[in-house]
């Protein structure tokens, strides 16, 4: 929870403070994807060795399709990311709401001329990739580098939103978006099942891929 918390306030945070646009602003979206990078990196090496650092759904469903861990804790790890999650864009909604100029939550939304399918995709195809680093970084195999599972992540984090945030803003994340999505409204909460389904489905993908390649058995 706490650590879900800090990844979407920093995050969103500095996308809100920045004025994150891919087409207008390429600056912001630099920073914007560093910003959840470092969120991430930050986190792995506060609360790792605690929860595992997960704050994100779409890495819990990988875990549990992968065998990690019990269904009961994969459900109540969830509920409690999207609890941080509301305690950060909360936190954000006071913030905004005293500065004139600032506007919304940071919340993902198809940007222009995306349709809903390239929103999905883009989705799914990103979040695939993240959590099958999550997985092989954190794996017992990968006894070598698991010292820097975090930097890894994070790293690859930034590497997935400079690419995607032109597409959907970069969810990769259900708790990250659902926050956001409600305390935003508009089209941010009409397509929120996008940042819902695809991370999902981009999880489950990669704990395939992992099953399929993973050199422990």
């Amino acid at each position: 929870m706490v650590g879900t918390m800090v990844l979407v306030l920093m995050g969103c945070g500095v996308a809100v403070s920045l004025g994150c646009d891919p087409v207008n602003n390429i600056p912001a979206v630099v920073g914007t994807a560093f910003a959840f990078g470092l969120a991430v990196v930050a986190m792995a090496y506060t609360i790792g060795g605690i929860s595992g650092c997960h704050i994100n759904p779409a890495i819990t469903l990988g875990c549990f399709l992968s065998g990690r861990m019990s269904g009961k804790d994969c459900g109540m790890y969830m509920l409690f990311q999207v609890i941080g999650a509301f305690i950060g864009s909360l936190l954000l909604y006071i913030l905004t709401e005293n500065v004139p100029g600032l506007e919304g939550t940071g919340a993902n939304d198809l940007q222009a001329n995306v349709s809903v399918l390239g929103g999905l995709l883009a989705e799914i195809i990103f979040t695939c990739v993240f959590v099958l680093v999550v997985l092989g970084a954190t794996a017992k195999t990968n006894g070598a580098t698991n010292n820097f599972a975090g930097l890894a992540i994070g790293l690859s984090l930034i590497l997935v939103h400079l690419v995607c945030i032109r597409y959907t803003g970069t969810s990769v994340n259900p708790a990250r978006s659902i926050a956001p999505a409600v305390f935003q409204g508009g089209t941010a909460l009409a397509n929120l099942w996008i940042f819902i389904v695809g991370p999902l489905v981009g999880g489950a993908c990669a704990a395939g891929i992992w099953k399929m390649i993973d050199t422990e058995k």
